[in-house]
């Protein structure tokens, strides 16, 4: 079968995709490469940041640049905007309120709180989990280790989805299989406003975290939220929808030693084990998908740099069309996207 790969949009594309310093994935980045570890370097694991320099206090930019040397020495592959975030998180203000009052001294109450920040920072912790914080696809998010970090190349997905549900004052029925904080299904409720959506987890955990973030952004009463399996779900409602959205565990169980340091020990592993090669999940979701979709219906898939060729094979033999493969901003194929013929 020939596979049609797609090129990403250029960075700063459509569909309000920003262009990303190289920091950003750090906050949770994408788990198929290990790029950080965070208890080497410098001066061991304790977090002493700066209180003084000779008989003054440190100013916020000064412990903002401190912080970021610091974490570049432990192969942080983002410093300055850990540093920025995380000094940020303590003051209780923006990356841009950082520099509003970038001369302003530190009390003391600030300095501790920056120390504990960057203690959690140094042992591999996320930053979007010492913050509580991530932002996709433009909207702010609740976070914590009952769920994964969202990462940018998820909003490919969602990218892929818009295209496919192009009207947005049309009432479409779609489906998020393993929603975790609900970043998916809050984002296509809030840019399809006539749209109702259903966000699947099997963890009760993640649905409370979801639940969270879908009633402070105002979507509680188009996102439902429901604790299930998705393939059993889906299978049960044939014909019903008008796209399946899914960010299942795609991780194969051997490579979790090569992981990031922040993915391995800190986030959680059964939104990330996909089992033997990391196809466990997709392999049952694609076929329940097929069914449940409207004839024409989307589905479209995350899946890990090396599954492009197997999934489209899966979506295949599900009797789905014009499978395709879109590759993300690093150019690793990311998402695979097909549909039940009209």
């Amino acid at each position: 079968m020939r596979i049609a790969i797609r090129r990403p949009f250029p960075p700063g594309g459509r569909n309000g995709i920003q262009s990303r310093g190289r920091g950003q994935p750090a906050a949770g980045g994408g788990v198929r490469t290990r790029v950080e570890t965070t208890g080497g370097g410098g001066s061991g694991g304790g977090a002493a940041a700066p209180a003084r320099r000779g008989d003054g206090r440190w100013t916020v930019l000064e412990v903002v640049a401190w912080i970021a040397g610091d974490l570049a020495r432990r192969g942080v592959s983002s410093p300055r905007l850990d540093a920025e975030l995380l000094v940020g998180h303590a003051l209780g203000t923006s990356r841009v309120g950082l520099y509003v009052r970038h001369d302003a001294p530190l009390t003391e109450a600030e300095r501790a709180a920056v120390r504990e920040a960057l203690r959690r920072r140094r042992a591999g912790e996320p930053v979007a989990y010492i913050t509580g914080h991530r932002e996709f696809w433009s909207v702010d998010l609740r976070v914590d280790r009952r769920v994964l970090v969202p990462r940018p190349e998820t909003e490919v997905l969602v990218e892929e989805a818009f295209a496919a549900l192009a009207d947005e004052a049309a009432p479409w029925r779609v489906v998020d299989v393993g929603t975790g904080c609900g970043a998916i299904a809050a984002v296509v409720a809030k840019h399809r406003p006539a749209a109702r959506v259903t966000a699947l987890d099997v963890s009760a955990e993640a649905l409370a975290v979801a639940r969270e973030n879908v009633t402070r952004l105002g979507l509680a009463e188009r996102v439902d939220l429901c604790e299930a399996e998705g393939a059993a779900w889906l299978a049960a409602r044939p014909s019903s929808f008008d796209a399946v959205l899914a960010n299942l565990p795609y991780v194969a169980t051997g490579e979790f030693p090569g992981l990031q340091v922040e993915v391995r020990e800190h986030e959680p592993r059964g939104a990330l084990d996909g089992g033997p090669d990391g196809l466990r999940e997709i392999r049952r979701v694609v076929p329940a998908a097929a069914a449940a979709l409207r004839p024409g219906g989307f589905l479209g898939l995350e899946i890990g740099a090396d599954q492009g060729e197997a999934v489209v094979a899966l979506c295949a033999a599900a009797g789905l069309v014009a499978p395709a493969v879109r590759r993300d901003y690093a150019g690793l194929c990311r998402v695979v996207t097909a549909r039940r013929a009209s």
